[in-house]
């Protein structure tokens, strides 16, 4: 049950993932990787908000926790998309973009886990 869980989040996450990036491109264009940023981001808020919730406030069994922070979440997060964007932009002589995404979504992504923790305190 537990892989079964795990599979089914990542299929959702993925779907997410790929729907995310797809609009992000279409509103904000192709020259930075938005849709990544999109996704880091408000995966980390997510998980920080359902981690502090689970922590302390929301009682699942391992089986949805599994479902929604392995599986949807670890797979609607992109860390090796942004990783290979990141070295595309450096090969395209982006160096200043490349760095800009690392920045972002370091700090933004820790930032909304930080965020989602102390929302999660507040319910």
């Amino acid at each position: 049950m537990k892989l079964l869980a795990v599979m089914f989040g990542g299929a959702i996450g993925a779907s997410l993932r790929y729907l995310s990036t797809l609009g992000a491109t279409r509103m904000l264009g192709k020259d930075f990787p938005y849709g990544t940023l999109l996704v880091n981001v408000s995966g980390s808020l997510l998980i920080g908000l359902l981690s502090g919730l689970f922590m302390s406030k929301v009682t699942l069994s391992e089986e949805w926790r599994l479902l929604l922070i392995t599986g949807v979440l670890g797979a609607f997060t992109t860390f090796s998309a942004f990783s290979i964007e990141t070295i595309t932009l450096f090969d395209q002589g982006a160096i200043a973009r490349g760095v800009v995404n690392i920045m972002l979504n370091v700090f933004l992504c820790l930032a909304a886990v930080w965020l989602g923790l102390i929302i999660a305190k507040q319910i």
